[in-house]
């Protein structure tokens, strides 16, 4: 009898475990938990932002301010963008929250944050559209599912734009109450953009979700630039 020769167990090579690190930034739209942290901190700051509007202009003032669109297109027309304030906003003292720290006081800003190019609404209406369109992309492609910093500051910038982008479409402005540092001066006389006040602004919570929102994106590209960093310089001396 020939002797039969026993069936190999040789397969080939085990299949090699997913790198950690690829499966971490396989894309954070595939991804449910990410996008639901995205989507709720976008809908609650957008909630936040605009409820904070609505009190505002109720409680701030003597008497509550109703902000009509028609009313400020014709003003911003007829006499001046910057004028919108001074002719529908009645002049109030403001609402001190913390002396020296932080007051409430109305504007109504037809520019962007800050108050820069005023009068330019459709400009800032398409830049806003754009900037959205960005920061989903940024979350589509640059993200992986456990990037939650970087979810969170998305959302937050998403949230903040939208925020200020239904003042715009809704009244023709923005409608802005927050002013820190009230009365605050720079040191020695010095003044920038013709003011010595440290802190001239007034904004709102939008704006300040816009600037919390780019600080955490910073971060993370700054942790994600060492970490790249750090995987580059170990390779050598793990192939060594």
């Amino acid at each position: 009898m020939s002797q039969t020769s026993a069936p190999s167990t040789d397969a080939g090579p085990a299949p090699r475990p997913r790198d950690r690190r690829a499966v971490a930034h396989a894309g954070a739209w595939n991804s449910t938990g990410a996008c639901i942290l995205l989507a709720a901190v976008c809908i609650g700051s957008i909630a936040i932002d605009l409820a904070s509007k609505v009190l505002a202009f109720r409680y701030v003032a003597s008497v509550p301010v109703v902000v009509d669109r028609q009313r400020v297109l014709q003003v911003s027309r007829e006499i001046d963008p910057r004028a919108i304030s001074q002719s529908l906003v009645p002049q109030h003292p403001p609402m001190v929250v913390i002396p020296e720290v932080l007051q409430f006081s109305l504007v109504l800003n037809p520019g962007a944050v800050f108050g820069i190019g005023p009068g330019q609404r459709w400009f800032f209406v398409g830049f806003t559209l754009l900037a959205l369109v960005f920061g989903l992309m940024m979350f589509a492609r640059w993200t992986g599912p456990r990037d939650r910093l970087a979810h969170v500051g998305i959302g937050l910038l998403l949230g903040g734009g939208l925020g200020n982008l239904y003042d715009r479409l809704v009244y023709g402005c923005v409608r802005d109450f927050l002013h820190p540092l009230p009365g605050w001066k720079w040191p020695g006389g010095i003044k920038l953009l013709g003011t010595q006040e440290l802190w001239p602004y007034v904004s709102n919570l939008a704006d300040l979700f816009l600037l919390i929102g780019i600080g955490m994106l910073l971060i993370y590209f700054w942790r994600k630039d060492r970490g790249n960093e750090d995987a580059r310089s170990e390779g050598p001396a793990a192939s060594a």
